[in-house]
């Protein structure tokens, strides 16, 4: 037997195969395969007296293994959010970041349009993901700062500014502060004002400025941002009424970093930027806890249709009418087993919620026709072999 650390091809294959991970977003199947075969052929090359290897192999650190109940979970957070991106004109762009999911708009536009579409993008993917109530809070600290040190304004000023936005905030606060004399008279705080103004008639037109919210409690320690700034709170997360409720902070945040790109192009080009970055991990715990709390299953896969047989030597005909399915984009899955007993299949797909069973026998290839069995009801109705395809489609679109 060879010594541990002469590994053959196989498992240097596997080991690397642990090493090089892919990305969260991979099947969780065919990364846990990677460790399981790693580990039994690291195993097999253990002296008969070694009861462990001389390593462990383990997850990196900042990542995780998911089930296949909670990469469900994720995949469905993931679709929403990109599927918002893509409908706001995303183009796909792959970096070795973890947690987050990115939206930017890069280049010179006229004031507050990107802005206020990046709140808009928030907002949407917010509301599909059925969260619950949640206000987007715009930092009241790095707006006066902005405007004392950026805009030249007195700082009594800004502070009269804050008054009202501690007292009112919102779309109201705008022709308020316009009617101060001590405001409307300063030239650095019109201009301040008229982007402010011009941001919430934008937000007024997509309809989500009772989302939008000044906050002066609120002040973010990233100091590349260099206008508008927010970030996104859960008022109310979706927990049992006698349960706490689950403090994760903010799920989405975002603003506007103009000088980022220079700091890191060797010509200095200044490439204005706006932009949001949406927390999925801290989103995905919030619904893993609301489902546990509501005792929600979920389903593994998503098949669709069962092949299943109740008599021995079916493996052939169970081939074809599993292929036909498949060819015709049906999720399909069958036992690998040449004779597996029936109530071990129809027990299967309950568990796993599959909703359809195609159940194939002497009987029905007798006469040319197989029975599809509905899992719920448990139901059978025999139909021609020929119009299998077209049975199953129409009972999965009234589903």
């Amino acid at each position: 037997m060879p010594q541990l650390g002469l590994l053959p091809k196989r498992a240097w294959a596997a080991l690397f195969s642990q090493l090089l991970r892919p990305p969260p977003s991979a099947c969780t199947q065919a990364v846990r395969g990677h460790s399981q075969v790693a580990e039994s052929v690291l195993t097999s090359q253990l002296k008969p007296h070694q009861e462990t290897p001389n390593f462990i192999i383990k997850t990196p650190k900042g990542t995780r293994d998911f089930s296949p109940q909670q990469m469900v979970v994720r995949e469905k957070i993931l679709d929403v959010v990109v599927s918002c991106f893509k409908r706001h004109g995303a183009q796909g762009l792959d970096t070795p970041a973890f947690e987050l999911k990115d939206f930017d708009i890069a280049g010179q536009f006229d004031p507050m349009i990107p802005d206020a579409e990046c709140l808009k993008i928030i907002c949407e993917i917010l509301s599909g993901l059925q969260l619950g109530n949640f206000l987007i809070k715009m930092p009241w600290t790095d707006v006066r700062h902005e405007m004392v040190t950026k805009k030249g304004l007195a700082p009594e000023v800004a502070d009269r500014i804050g008054d009202y936005v501690q007292c009112h905030g919102g779309v109201s606060l705008v022709e308020q502060l316009f009617q101060d004399p001590r405001l409307s008279q300063n030239k650095q705080a019109l201009e301040g004002l008229r982007d402010l103004k011009l941001l919430f008639e934008y937000l007024t037109l997509f309809g989500i400025t009772d989302k939008i919210s000044f906050d002066l409690s609120l002040a973010r320690g990233l100091d590349y941002y260099t206008g508008v700034i927010y970030e996104a709170v859960l008022l109310q997360t979706p927990a049992q009424a006698e349960e706490e409720p689950l403090n994760v902070g903010s799920v989405a945040a975002g603003g506007r970093y103009d000088e980022l790109v220079a700091m890191f192009d060797p010509k200095g080009h200044k490439v204005p930027c706006v932009g949001l970055s949406i927390g999925v991990e801290r989103i995905f715990y919030i619904v893993e806890q609301r489902m546990k709390a509501l005792g929600e299953k979920i389903r593994a896969t998503e098949t669709q249709v069962f092949v299943a047989t109740p008599q021995k030597n079916f493996l052939q005909e169970r081939l074809k009418l599993i292929a036909e399915l498949w060819d015709a984009g049906i999720k399909a899955e069958m036992p690998y087993k040449n004779n597996p007993k029936l109530l071990s299949q129809l027990h299967y797909c309950e568990n796993t919620g599959i909703p359809l069973v195609v159940i194939i026998g002497e009987q029905e290839l007798k006469e040319g026709v197989v029975k599809i069995r509905s899992v719920a009801s448990r139901g059978e109705v025999a139909v021609k072999r020929e119009d299998l395809v077209t049975e199953i489609q129409k009972r999965l679109s009234e589903s």
